[in-house]
């Protein structure tokens, strides 16, 4: 937990660093125009719509893999995060992306199965992550991504993670 007596304003740049770190490490996170916009320790990740997206022009909708590839980085940046959580608040990690030995190691995928509900249309997408298990070797994470109406959401996924050794 953050030292009562830290200026609030640097635990928040700490944990917006933390963030930061974590996408400078994925350059596709830039390509798709992925951002994460962070309220205390909740993530939300943010996909403002872009023509290169759409895989059908006909309906038109957001091309499947762009999808699966939203889902697997909300999930990751999510899991990361949710790991660095104990070091971020006690102030022993400050992440700086400018410093490649201070980005964080993020966690690689064992599986990742992603449920299609309904098309993506041409419009931002969001998605939450939620750590399901936090283990040392072994994590698992549900995300699910929705357009105009969180209850209705066009894609879910569930993921399992092999974790980064740590030193």
């Amino acid at each position: 937990m953050a030292d009562r007596n830290e200026p609030l304003a640097l635990v928040k740049t700490r944990r917006d660093a933390a963030v930061s770190a974590i996408v400078a490490a994925v350059p596709y996170i830039a390509w798709l125009g992925i951002r994460f916009d962070r309220r205390g320790d909740e993530l939300t990740a943010v996909m403002p719509f872009a023509d290169k997206l759409i895989g059908n022009p006909v309906l038109p909708a957001i091309h499947g893999g762009v999808t699966a590839a939203f889902l697997e980085i909300a999930a990751t940046v999510e899991l990361t995060f949710v790991s660095l959580w104990d070091d971020l608040e006690a102030g022993r990690m400050v992440p700086d992306a400018a410093v490649p030995i201070a980005i964080p190691r993020l966690a690689k995928t064992i599986d990742f199965s992603v449920d299609y509900l309904r098309s993506g249309l041409p419009r931002d997408s969001y998605a939450r992550a939620r750590v399901v298990r936090l283990g040392r070797r072994y994590s698992s994470v549900q995300v699910e991504a929705w357009q105009d109406n969180r209850d209705r959401p066009f894609a879910q996924a569930n993921g399992h993670f092999l974790m980064p050794q740590r030193s």
